[in-house]
């Protein structure tokens, strides 16, 4: 949250100074056929999107308001348009040192924009420290793929399964259908993966819209549905957004 405080600030609040630009973007406006990369700006926000729908905004929101209490919802909301800026400079700095081979393929990333981005302003201890940070980095990204990421989703899937099919006594509820769905889920992954980012984005620019699309829905039903008590909801959520503990879940979650 400091850091997207900061960037926000450094750049005067880019988020919302470009965010025509940015749906400009993502539309293909700027696409350009033969240019470097391997997948066009729609299939990168998609891929980049498919693993916060459901893990971020569903999950981390439930639990941070179960810790936090309503309160947590707004400093969630702040970190949200704080973060956009950040990930600004993340990306920025990712296409600039990002690497181009000879057969189309492109590398990039904090391995690549931390030595590099070090070195062009402070030289040699610059870089020797970028690959430190750069190693940490990927140690965090691994870390974070397997277990915050895929074991927690195919988990919250798999509970979410047994609970519509029957219960813990139904087929699912066994070792044997936690096994069979691990095993089947893993299967479908590593096809798309094994495709390289082109077959990521491919699936992801199909499966993304759909997903965001039910869940807007989805609020939306929820919200109207009982239009009365938002008045009451917004209010408790500027009440208890003061409370130390909604601030610190709120971040926790995020």
């Amino acid at each position: 949250m400091v850091a997207g405080l900061v960037f926000t600030g450094w750049f005067g609040f880019v988020q919302l100074r470009k965010f025509r630009l940015a749906v400009d973007v993502v539309r293909g406006k700027y696409d350009e056929k033969g240019s470097a990369g391997e997948v066009n700006h729609f299939q990168a926000l998609t891929a980049a999107v498919s693993g916060t729908v459901g893990l971020g905004n569903i999950a981390g929101v439930a639990v941070a308001v179960s810790i936090g209490g309503p309160g947590a919802t707004f400093w969630m909301i702040l970190c949200g348009l704080l973060g956009m800026a950040t990930k600004f400079v993340e990306v920025t700095l990712g296409v600039k040192y990002r690497e181009v081979h000879p057969d189309g393929t492109v590398s990039g990333g904090p391995m690549h924009y931390l030595p590099k981005g070090l070195a062009d302003r402070f030289g040699r201890n610059g870089r020797n420290l970028g690959k430190v940070l750069a190693v940490l980095a990927s140690a965090m990204v691994l870390f974070f793929g397997l277990f915050g990421g895929n074991l927690f989703q195919v988990n919250q899937s798999y509970v979410q399964l047994v609970s519509v099919t029957g219960g813990e006594d139904g087929a699912l509820g066994s070792s044997a259908g936690a096994l069979f769905f691990g095993v089947l889920i893993a299967a479908l992954v590593g096809i798309v993966l094994l495709g390289g980012i082109r077959s990521i984005a491919n699936v992801t620019s199909r499966l993304v819209p759909a997903m965001a699309g039910i869940y807007i829905a989805a609020c939306l039903v929820v919200i109207l549905v009982n239009v009365t008590a938002v008045p009451g909801a917004v209010a408790t959520i500027v009440e208890g957004a003061f409370a130390p503990k909604a601030s610190r879940a709120a971040c926790s979650a995020r």
